[in-house]
């Protein structure tokens, strides 16, 4: 694993775009993974930054959303798909049809994963994925558990991933309670993986993703398994992880 040291979450944010865009740039029909939350907002800014300042299209980019709430339609100001418009797509020139987020009301769940499993491997699997952790160490909502799963389906979220997310609702109890995420399958079958970090509450897991065996009571830690993954983190991200792994 390639780890890109950032001083603040400004300069992860810079990083990253410059990462992304690249790909872009390189393959301008390529398949990009998107990821939610507040790490990948700055990067999504700098994005657009790109396209209305140095003209990066995206008008051929396909995209792929990790992950998205069950049973919060995509109007809702806390759906994924509302923030993916709000914080990207509507700032850039990217085709409505070329982007793709879970349905969060899809009526068989896990039927509709089998079915965006396919949708990925139809589009010749995902170039970049962009990650981002939680403090549990999950990726997407693959929470941690007993095992490893392969295949998009429903989940049933952590505790600590709601009191975590609960900052976006008026209070955790609006938190829903599950949500569509993408399995292990397609995320390692990304050409190349972007997984970002920032902030002291996620030392800890960022840590064990590098230090630790792959369990999946740490989810993250299978990225040790992929042969082309990247961390950018900052200084604060990367305080309890042994210097001697960051110069290796």
């Amino acid at each position: 694993m390639i780890i890109v040291k950032a001083q603040n979450y400004d300069e992860i944010s810079k990083k990253a775009a410059s990462y992304i865009a690249a790909q872009v740039q390189l393959k301008p029909a390529c398949v990009l993974g998107l990821a939610t939350g507040s790490t990948p907002c700055g990067t999504y800014q700098e994005l657009i930054r790109y396209h209305r300042e140095e003209g990066l299209s995206f008008q051929k980019v396909r995209t792929i959303n990790l992950d998205e709430y069950y049973g919060l339609p995509a109007t809702h100001e806390q759906s994924y798909s509302h923030f993916m418009r709000k914080n990207l797509f509507d700032h850039i020139d990217i085709l409505a049809e070329n982007t793709h987020v879970p349905d969060g009301l899809a009526t068989n769940p896990n039927a509709f994963g089998r079915e965006y499993d396919e949708l990925i491997a139809s589009l010749g699997g995902i170039d970049m994925q962009l990650l981002g952790i939680g403090s549990n160490g999950h990726i997407a909502f693959n929470e941690p558990g007993n095992c490893f799963v392969a295949q998009t389906r429903l989940v049933d979220l952590n505790q600590n991933t709601i009191e975590d997310n609960a900052r976006f609702f008026e209070s955790a109890e609006e938190v829903p309670r599950q949500a569509i995420s993408m399995g292990m399958k397609s995320i390692l079958g990304a050409k190349r993986i972007l997984i970002l970090a920032s902030g002291k509450g996620k030392a800890d897991a960022v840590k064990g993703m590098l230090e630790g065996s792959v369990d999946p009571l740490l989810p993250a830690s299978i990225l040790q398994l992929h042969q082309n993954v990247t961390l950018i983190a900052d200084l604060a991200a990367l305080s309890q992880t042994a210097e001697s792994v960051l110069q290796s």
